[in-house]
Parts: C-alpha cells; structure tokens; sequence
C-alpha cells in the first residue's frame, strides 16, 4: 500500500511537538515579573531611606537643643517614611558623624528592612538585606540661640 500526498497531510504525527516549552515559557515570565517585583521594591525602599535621611538632618539641624533636635529628626524620618507608603516601625535611623552645635556637620544614616522575596499586594518573605542611606548638613553658624562664636573657620 503506497500513500499518497494526500493522505500524509492528514496525519497526526508531530502534532504534540513544541508544548514542551509552554511551561518554560511560564517559568521564565513568573521568574522575571518577581526579578521586577523585587528591584522595584528596592529602589522604592532606597527613595524613603534617602528622602527619611534628608528630612531628619534637616530637622536636627534646625532643632532647638541637642534633646529636641534628635526627637524632631526622628519624627520627620518616620513621618517621610509613611508618606511613602513605609512602616514607620521598621526605620533605623542613627547619627553617624558630628554633635549639636555651630559649624557641626550633622550625618544621619537611615536603613530600611527590605525582603528576599517581595510579592505586589501580598507583601514580603524571608530576611533580605537592610537598605541604607545618609545625608549630611552643616549647622547654621550664624543661628540664634547657640552657645560660642559664630563662624566655621
């Protein structure tokens, strides 16, 4: 028995070849949507830790006494970091460098837990690392109510 063209057309052979690579397909899509997931969930945490560590040396820095400025410093890094959608709770914020006083550079460094494994609307899982960041100012040499000199000579 010989087979004509025509009825090789209708044969089912090869027809299952190739599905083999739809669930890697789906693998590599759900792999690189949680790679986003988490770098975005990084950068978001480095642009609250930058903007708390601004506002808390500015704070301290226009702060009244070495007791308040501290306070101060530390409400307007949490209030920063709720305003970008942060838990307060989980800021650590530390001055690194200088003491309250004229001509004192002030550093303040904020870091923020960020998780290994971050899910949009579902949260985090597993320890990740701590995202950091520091700013620093100078305090006003000429400002009222400081003991000493003015001037940063």
């Amino acid at each position: 028995m010989t087979l004509d063209h025509g009825e090789h057309a209708h044969d089912e052979r090869g027809q299952v070849g190739g599905i083999e690579v739809l669930p890697l397909g789906v693998l590599v899509l759900l792999v690189g949507t949680l790679l986003v997931a988490n770098a975005w969930a990084v950068i978001d945490a480095k642009l609250a830790t930058s903007a708390a560590a601004h506002e808390a040396v500015r704070a301290y820095v226009e702060g009244g006494s070495a007791e308040s400025a501290w306070s101060d410093a530390q409400r307007a890094a949490a209030d920063t970091v709720a305003g970008h959608g942060r838990e307060p709770d989980r800021l650590v914020l530390r001055r690194t460098a200088g003491r309250f006083g004229r001509c004192e550079r002030i550093e303040i460094e904020a870091s923020y837990p960020v998780p290994a494994l971050s899910l949009p609307w579902i949260g985090g899982f597993a320890d990740g690392f701590d995202v950091r960041s520091r700013h620093s100012e100078i305090v006003d040499p000429y400002r009222s109510g400081l003991d000493g000199e003015a001037g940063c000579g």
